[in-house]
């Protein structure tokens, strides 16, 4: 296993480079419009910007901002996984930079949170003991994922540690490190199953192509599955941008793994839609029956690309299959939360000009602040540090 030592030291180094670019610009623009409508909600209620209701009581906020954007962000969960629980040190370069996307991931969802709370000011009772209710999985995933968004922050301090030089601080976090490395691992194999055991709570509102008694572990499955993928796509797009070196060798190992746990999730999806008598309903051409194929088609597609051992040593098939498995994995998480949900009784639901925009505010954010934590701290550890302009 890695040494305390090699967790609070590293060959990381801050890109450098200009911070107000083009790029910056723009996402700082997308966020000053989601800034003004989340105000506007803050102030006149979710109602004035939203489009949920009494059908829908959540919609994309929670759907993509939360249920599928922490999968995005299991970036930090997987590698810790893999480098600290499994010991495949070779793969500690790409920790750091993965940590980085998932402190945001999850920041940010817990944001969205706050704005999806119809009386927000009341958040704080969620951690009074004596308000707490402990026979609820929304309490559980609720406690994990702000619980977690801390951990994160602290697994990141050896990145503040290095920059300002805080070495009697970097001592004393080196005695408790492997304390948050596993509470790293541990809250999010916990509140990603549970994102799965929220839908068991629809029953028949859920069309039967995704409700079922595997959801925890479906989630599990496709949160380690994309976890990886982001990794890909993360490492693909930033060697790319800031000149930092093939890193291919390590990519295609990940992408191996990939192999294994997309195949045993699709074994297990198939299997118990068949066993369930469901199979004619995702080859009925209806609506529903085409997005299920289209998940799982995307995921396919993905395994195909990696399952031949010379299509992961090609950046760009990597690059692809990443996309084509994170698109799948999404999809399923979104079908299960809005497409294939139906309450009953006329009840429909599509997001809102506001409700878009500040998800839109959102991603923007976390790019922006990627690329400025970046340039200032010190995150990957290249082959070679060249500034960028991006």
């Amino acid at each position: 296993m890695t040494s305390n030592k090699e967790v609070i030291m590293s060959d990381a180094k801050p890109l450098g480079g200009r911070i107000i670019t083009p790029t910056f610009v723009i996402c700082l623009i997308i966020v000053g419009i989601a800034g003004f409508y989340a105000v506007k909600r803050l102030i006149f209620g979710i109602g004035s910007i939203s489009n949920m209701n009494d059908g829908f009581p959540w919609g994309i906020w929670i759907a993509y901002d939360v249920v599928v954007g922490t999968a995005f962000a299991c970036g930090g969960y997987v590698m810790a996984l893999l480098v600290y629980i499994l010991n495949r040190g070779e793969f500690h370069p790409l920790v750091r930079p993965a940590l980085l996307a998932s402190m945001f991931g999850y920041t940010l969802a817990g944001v969205s949170v706050f704005l999806d709370i119809g009386r927000y000011l009341n958040v704080y009772n969620l951690y009074l003991p004596w308000q707490m209710n402990y026979h609820s999985v929304m309490f559980e995933v609720a406690m994990c994922i702000g619980t977690y968004i801390f951990v994160l922050w602290l697994e990141f301090t050896p990145a503040f540690v290095e920059k300002y030089k805080l070495t009697k601080f970097g001592e004393r976090l080196n005695k408790v490190i492997f304390i948050l490395i596993a509470m790293g691992v541990l809250l999010p194999t916990m509140h990603q199953s549970s994102l799965g055991t929220m839908m068991l709570m629809a029953g028949f509102k859920l069309s039967p192509l995704w409700h079922t008694q595997a959801l925890p572990l479906l989630f599990l499955l496709t949160a380690v599955f994309m976890g990886f993928a982001i990794v890909v796509f993360e490492a693909s797009i930033s060697s790319r941008v800031y000149k930092l070196g093939d890193e291919t060798p390590m990519l295609s190992k990940i992408a191996r793994i990939m192999v294994w746990v997309i195949g045993f999730y699709l074994i297990i999806r198939f299997q118990n839609v068949f066993m369930r008598g469901e199979m004619a309903l995702a080859f009925s051409g209806t609506f529903l029956g085409n997005m299920f194929l289209l998940e799982n088609l995307m995921l396919l597609t993905g395994l195909i690309i990696l399952a031949y051992p010379n299509n992961r040593t090609s950046p760009r098939l990597l690059f692809i299959a990443a996309v084509c498995i994170l698109i799948g994995g999404s999809l399923f998480r979104f079908n299960t939360y809005i497409i294939g949900f139906d309450p009953g009784t006329g009840w429909k639901y599509f997001p809102s000009i506001g409700e878009q925009m500040i998800t839109y505010g959102l991603i923007a954010f976390e790019i922006a602040a990627y690329t400025l934590f970046v340039k200032i701290f010190p995150v990957f550890s290249s082959h070679e540090h060249t500034a960028s302009n991006s």
